[in-house]
């Protein structure tokens, strides 16, 4: 059950990683025009800069890690037992074989 439950957390296409950028930056624009006004001036748009900043560097790394997971799991041949099943051995396990 918890293993279900955590596959919920996990980030699998681009499109989920989109949604999820889109969150953070809606969050962050927000949290940016509190700091406008708490703090008006230089201070408060330097702020405002930083979280949308985060955003960016946030998306960009799920980014990349999806599209490096999408390419080691293309290099990665998986492993075939006698049966033709596919059978669970660790990435070490391949390379040895």
């Amino acid at each position: 059950m918890l293993k279900k439950i955590s596959r919920l957390f996990v980030i699998k296409t681009r499109w989920e990683a989109f949604l999820i950028i889109y969150g953070l930056a809606l969050g962050a624009v927000e949290r940016g025009s509190v700091y406008i006004t708490r703090y008006p001036g230089f201070g408060g748009k330097l702020l405002f800069l930083a979280c949308t900043g985060a955003v960016f560097m946030a998306g960009g790394k799920m980014l990349d890690c999806l599209r490096h997971e999408q390419t080691l799991a293309a290099l990665t041949p998986s492993a075939v037992n006698d049966n033709g099943d596919a059978a669970s051995m660790t990435v070490a396990a391949r390379k040895r074989a």
